[in-house]
């Protein structure tokens, strides 16, 4: 039993068989960010408050800049895919492509510089 309008099938617009491989690795995200930011939020309090070098020796600890450092990453990566669903949703054309292609770019300039900033404070 096929659910394609003949129009579906001459244009072949049916299923494009990606959406369950989307949603599966949007869960995967969500679940590692609802582990991930209750502990940058404790990190990041712990650390807070304090001179700049006590946040500096603070930061240098490995286990402090490795869940700054994650949740940096995965946030902004699921920011990005977030941000890419709704510029697919709403726009189109030549100007949804190169939207796509900043958001892309902004999200992953945001992720080399934070993590440029982190080496520093870390080092």
């Amino acid at each position: 039993m096929r659910y394609l309008t003949d129009r579906k099938r001459a244009l072949g617009l049916g299923s494009a068989r990606t959406g369950t491989d989307q949603h599966w690795q949007m869960l995967v995200r969500s679940i590692v960010m609802g582990v991930l930011v209750p502990l940058f939020v404790f990190t990041f309090a712990a650390g807070f408050g304090g001179t700049r070098a006590e946040v500096l020796a603070y930061f240098s600890h490995p286990c402090a800049a490795i869940v700054t450092g994650l949740m940096l990453v995965v946030g902004l990566v699921h920011l990005m895919h977030e941000a890419n669903e709704a510029v697919e949703d709403y726009i189109h054309g030549v100007a949804g492509k190169l939207s796509l292609v900043a958001v892309k770019a902004f999200a992953f300039t945001l992720i080399a510089i934070g993590l440029f900033a982190l080496v520093k404070i870390a080092l």
